[in-house]
């Protein structure tokens, strides 16, 4: 048990849960040509899961100073985890991830995309170690990671099987999985700033330079509420442009993504302790997890 709570489950599902909606309910559904079969793509999650789950790990390894302040009843390192231990999973791990990344790159006849293995892992590893508490740095790095959890199934399965008879619709698929992608970016960015928010006190005494370290608490929330028009606005415009007439579909993304969206803009502006950034936070992640799930809409909407 403790080495799950280590590794973060519930992240780690949602890699799994949104990587097969774009296999199983995007590609397959419109019968687009894709390369690996179901045990490459297998493979290809549990890699991901992999560098992932040591990067929860390293996290933690760094984080032990402000955890102390931040959340020391959740604590896992030096009192049921040893140090020892927790760096032998993360290496452990990472070979694991960044090995499969290997043989799945020759798989596909595309062998530098084991740089796509081999760049997430080193940038999780300086991002704990090294620019943790740079401001906004850190928060992009994680970001961008997350959004590359969705782009990673369209290089592997995509790419490589396009050829001049199917390069339309593949590029047609890509680019929704681009927008997929921005959108986790988007919000994924805005949790990790809150998430800011509320380790304000911890991050201050171990020297971190965090945006709300550096402007206070209430400036970076109207920061947040600006950043979070991103989103909100981009979410619009596909519902005006490609589900006005399909009720059902824009009813989904009304309900489950716009509406705790506007919800979390409403209440950002006011939070001010750790209590509300915590829940803020949690609506951040509905917000992501229900847009994620889009994506196995597709097949009603456009077939």
């Amino acid at each position: 048990m403790p080495f799950l709570k280590l590794v973060r489950p519930f992240n780690l599902l949602m890699i799994i849960f949104t990587q097969v909606l774009v296999k199983y309910f995007l590609f397959e559904p419109f019968g687009i040509d894709t390369t690996l079969s179901n045990f490459s793509f297998s493979l290809l999650v549990f890699s991901m899961i992999c560098l992932a789950a040591a990067g929860n790990i390293i996290n933690d390894l760094h984080d032990t100073a402000t955890d102390k302040v931040n959340k020391p009843q959740k604590m896992l390192i030096g009192i049921k985890i040893s140090e020892k231990v927790a760096w032998n999973w993360f290496i452990a791990l990472n070979i694991l991830g960044v090995g499969i990344g290997f043989y799945l790159s020759n798989l596909v006849g595309k062998p530098s995309f084991v740089a796509l293995f081999i760049i997430p892992s080193a940038f999780l590893y300086f991002y704990a170690t090294q620019i943790k508490g740079t401001v906004l740095v850190g928060n992009l790095v994680v970001s961008i990671m997350v959004a590359m959890i969705i782009v990673m199934v369209g290089i592997f399965d995509l790419v490589p099987a396009i050829t001049p008879e199917n390069l339309t619709t593949q590029k047609v698929m890509f680019s929704i999985l681009v927008d997929y992608a921005i959108f986790a970016f988007l919000v994924n960015f805005l949790r990790e700033i809150v998430k800011d928010q509320e380790d304000i006190t911890g991050d201050y005494n171990a020297g971190y330079k965090t945006l709300p370290v550096l402007l206070g608490r209430s400036r970076t929330n109207f920061i947040i509420f600006a950043i979070a028009l991103l989103p909100l606005i981009g979410i619009l415009y596909y519902l005006y442009t490609y589900l006005y007439e399909n009720r059902a579909a824009m009813l989904y993304v009304l309900i489950a993504v716009v509406a705790p969206l506007l919800y979390f803009m409403v209440k950002i502006v006011g939070a001010g302790n750790k209590k509300e950034f915590h829940h803020l936070s949690l609506v951040l992640k509905i917000v992501l997890a229900a847009g994620i799930f889009s994506i196995g809409l597709y097949k009603f909407v456009l077939i």
